[in-house]
């Protein structure tokens, strides 16, 4: 199955979470916060969205940081996806 995106919608794949810190610690499961960053799996056609013209800035590939709580997650072909639109996407890491 695939996930197609409708209007200006992004269908994101969080990357994993690191398991220890920067100073070598271990972080238990539960005490691991999911990371803001992730690859844009596929991305809507953009168009006309609530009366205004919607121009898709993001592609297939780019790593991007988005909203803590922004969009819906999916779970497909035991892969987890969020699905949110364009505008809950703060930047694109290059």
């Amino acid at each position: 199955m695939k996930l197609v995106p409708l209007g200006d919608r992004v269908v994101l794949k969080q990357l994993v979470a690191e398991e220890t810190t920067k100073s070598g610690i271990v972080l238990p499961g539960q005490n691991k916060e999911k990371p803001q960053q992730a690859e844009v799996i596929a991305v809507g056609p953009g168009g006309v969205v609530d009366g205004k013209e919607v121009k898709m800035e993001v592609k297939v590939g780019d790593q991007v940081i988005f909203s803590k709580y922004a969009g819906t997650e999916v779970k497909l072909d035991e892969d987890e996806y969020i699905i949110v639109k364009q505008n809950d996407i703060l930047a694109i890491i290059q």
